[in-house]
């Protein structure tokens, strides 16, 4: 019994040492990004995005739908696309459709009154399947080939419901001018994409950024040290971005606040004191959202948000954040 517990023992041991540990596979060091890009995402579905009358009524309201509810089904075609959806209303008994559709990620069903209105057949539903617009790329991991940008997730405008991915790209970008931001007035970003040149796809959009595989030639010249939670400080620190064409430049922040909130993508607060900067956008601007924040030469995270009262201020996620969200 004692060689047996021993033997016992031993293999435990073993066991215990060789057992894999939740290692992350992130690399230590990441290339910075801050250039302007191109997003294209489909949704998957079709996004509710408002009600309009017709004859006198509001067929969606009447549906008991909302402004965010995706619809996945019509009668029995399955809703990837606005035409999808179309090809249903032509394949209906044209008098109603049988909808099913998406809450707060719970199935729902309800039948939409179809109104023909001047030999038209309406539905009373602003419909969208895909959205548009201009951030900044975080990262790239040379090893893993996955990149993050934004930090925070992309949103229909007339709803505010986050779209889910069903596939999508990012693409090379040029800025083309800068709308200043004023306290209480965000400004923005202007930028032309060409949708001729990507740089990747995009799988994930979440509150911590979008991710995907990056697919152009990764320059290895721009490496950064990952930065631990307990590395960051208050004080004098940088984001990279870009204000005009493609050139990207460093601008001097001071951050004034950092907190391990993993639930959050407000972990740092600074304010910018970069008088370039201030002067060309009055602080942060929309479209800044994803350029990196870099203190003692290594990537700390991204800017995310501007506190609206005081664009001279803004907030960023932690690095390690988008980097544990990229992985899964």
């Amino acid at each position: 019994m004692f060689k047996k517990l021993k033997s016992f023992i031993a293999i435990f041991l073993i066991a215990t040492f060789i057992m894999p540990q939740s290692i992350l596979a992130y690399s230590k060091y990441i290339v910075a990004g801050g250039e302007n890009i191109g997003l294209q995402i489909n949704n998957d579905g079709i996004i509710v995005a408002g009600f309009y009358k017709v004859a006198e009524t509001y067929p969606g309201k009447d549906a008991s739908l909302q402004k965010g509810d995706t619809i996945i089904k019509a009668d029995n075609t399955t809703i990837e696309s606005i035409d999808d959806f179309i090809a249903a209303i032509k394949n209906s008994n044209q008098q109603s459709l049988k909808l099913v559709y998406l809450r707060n990620n719970n199935k729902q069903t309800t039948n939409l009154n179809l109104i023909v209105d001047d030999g038209v057949i309406k539905t009373g539903l602003y419909v969208k399947d895909m959205v548009s617009g201009i951030g900044t790329l975080t990262f790239i991991d040379p090893n893993t080939k996955l990149y993050g940008a934004l930090g925070h997730e992309v949103i229909e405008s007339q709803s505010g419901t986050m779209v889910n991915v069903k596939d999508g790209q990012i693409y090379n970008s040029t800025v083309t001018g800068i709308d200043k931001s004023t306290r209480g007035d965000p400004g923005s970003k202007s930028a032309n994409i060409n949708s001729n040149d990507s740089y990747g796809n995009i799988i994930e959009n979440t509150t911590s950024g979008v991710f995907g595989n990056y697919t152009k030639e990764i320059k290895n010249d721009n490496l950064y040290e990952v930065a631990t939670y307990e590395d960051i400080k208050t004080g004098s620190a940088k984001i990279i971005t870009v204000l005009e064409g493609s050139e990207k430049k460093e601008y001097d922040i001071n951050i004034l606040k950092v907190n391990n909130n993993k639930n959050d993508n407000k972990n740092i607060l600074f304010e910018v004191t970069d008088e370039e900067l201030i002067n060309k956008t009055g602080g942060i601007i929309q479209g800044m959202s994803g350029s990196p924040i870099i203190q003692d030469n290594k990537i700390i995270g991204a800017v995310t948000n501007v506190v609206v009262n005081n664009p001279k201020r803004g907030y960023g996620i932690l690095i390690t954040s988008m980097l544990e969200e990229a992985e899964n």
